[in-house]
């Protein structure tokens, strides 16, 4: 009697476990696939929560990432508002909040990530939100309607987006950030400072340096307390400080964990039996010099779930596709391809006050990424080049003259 399969489950109903499950189906795999996640109805996008869901130009249902009738077409059993609580890899089965337990052949950890909490007295008061899931975002569009005053706590990408939504909506806004530019970690000194002066044109107000100290109340939040003494008056805070791998389950069970779940180049674990995709998983990426890197972005995730799903099809090969990463704040399309920082030199391509410009960043003398503002073209032809392993020298990228479709295209 052949041994009854018992399938792929996924832990994770976001764009990493929902493409996991399509993945698989479009490569032929025509065993059980179940996926499990905490967040109750369909899967469905995050990056339009902070920008189009926010301006009401998209509802909740076009957030999701496919329609109802689509899980039971493609037999996609969709766990959705049940809680993975424990792991049993010696028996391959997950426990779920509810008691019951789903026996798996394959188990793959799409678990995400959550916000960094800001360790401040008063950062639970009301009038303090954070944006990451579906609830959250209605929370804030709730609050944001009657806002008087709004103090965002951390100048990142969900940061930005958000200021540029109240001053779209002619509220005032103040971004508070630690250190001495807008999206430090992310893009180069010179990409930040055109973002931000975009930003100080539209109204938003920045206070760099400035560490939080405390959420005043006493009831509700009604201003930022900062480290030097001063207060930022507002009626809405929203805290966008970074976020924070779910690697707990996967903690639990014995598996390694370096920031995030610790998977190998086809994104593996250390039991074959279980794999890990999505911004819950690290992984070394050529893209990082063979470094292990965390990638919070849509690509990393969809791509990743292909990889896997490949992997478990019998078609396996190593995670190389290109990262990017896009963000739109206000008239601003930010579109980043590669993994630019660290740098050690920056070019810039076009002319900012021409509508657009794209800085080349190289480290060790070869293109590590390419950051483009309002220039599409530009970032398509830099995810070509890194993909190909081409490396236009600094005064070719540089030269408005040179024609790096060409190089790209090889």
């Amino acid at each position: 009697m052949p041994v009854p399969m018992n399938g792929i489950v996924v832990v994770g109903t976001g764009q990493a476990g929902f493409q996991l499950g399509a993945s698989l189906r479009e490569s032929g795999y025509a065993g059980p696939v179940t996926l499990v996640g905490d967040e109750p109805g369909l899967p469905y996008g995050r990056p339009p929560l902070s920008k189009a869901y926010m301006l009401g130009k998209t509802d909740a249902a076009g957030l999701s990432l496919r329609p109802e009738a689509y899980f039971a077409e493609h037999r996609l059993a969709l766990r959705a508002g049940e809680r993975a609580v424990a792991i049993d890899r010696a028996g391959r089965r997950l426990h779920l909040a509810s008691g019951e337990a789903l026996a798996y052949d394959h188990l793959v950890l799409a678990t995400g990530s959550r916000n960094r909490p800001l360790p401040v007295p008063g950062a639970d008061l009301a009038g303090v939100h954070q944006l990451r899931t579906l609830a959250e975002a209605d929370a804030l569009k709730a609050a944001l309607a009657g806002a008087k005053a709004v103090a965002v706590v951390g100048a990142g990408f969900i940061g930005l987006e958000f200021a540029a939504v109240c001053a779209r909506k002619g509220v005032s806004v103040t971004v508070i950030e630690g250190l001495e530019r807008p999206l430090a970690r992310s893009v180069s000194a010179g990409m930040a400072a055109l973002i931000e002066a975009s930003h100080l044109a539209a109204g938003v107000r920045f206070l760099f340096g400035s560490g939080v100290s405390a959420i005043l109340g006493p009831d509700r939040a009604r201003a930022v307390a900062l480290a030097d003494g001063r207060e930022i008056a507002a009626d809405l805070i929203l805290v966008g400080i970074g976020v924070l791998p779910n690697a707990d389950l996967a903690a639990a069970a014995g598996l390694r964990i370096e920031n995030g779940i610790a998977v190998d180049a086809m994104l593996a674990t250390e039991d074959p039996a279980i794999s890990g995709i999505g911004d819950g998983a690290s992984f070394p990426s050529p893209h990082a010099d063979g470094a292990r890197v965390r990638i919070e972005s849509v690509q990393n995730a969809v791509d990743g779930a292909r990889c896997v799903a490949a992997r478990l099809t019998g078609r396996p090969a190593a995670f190389t596709a290109v990262p990017w990463f896009w963000s739109d704040q206000g008239p601003l399309k930010l579109q980043i391809a590669g993994l630019c920082q660290p740098h050690d030199l920056a070019v810039r391509r076009g002319d900012p006050e021409a509508g657009g410009v794209s800085v080349f960043c190289y480290r060790d003398g070869r293109l590590a990424g390419v950051e483009s503002l309002n220039r599409p073209a530009d970032h398509m032809i830099a995810r070509r080049l890194l993909q190909a392993g081409r490396n236009p020298a600094p005064d070719q990228a540089a030269d408005p003259g040179f024609d790096l479709k060409a190089l790209a295209l090889g």
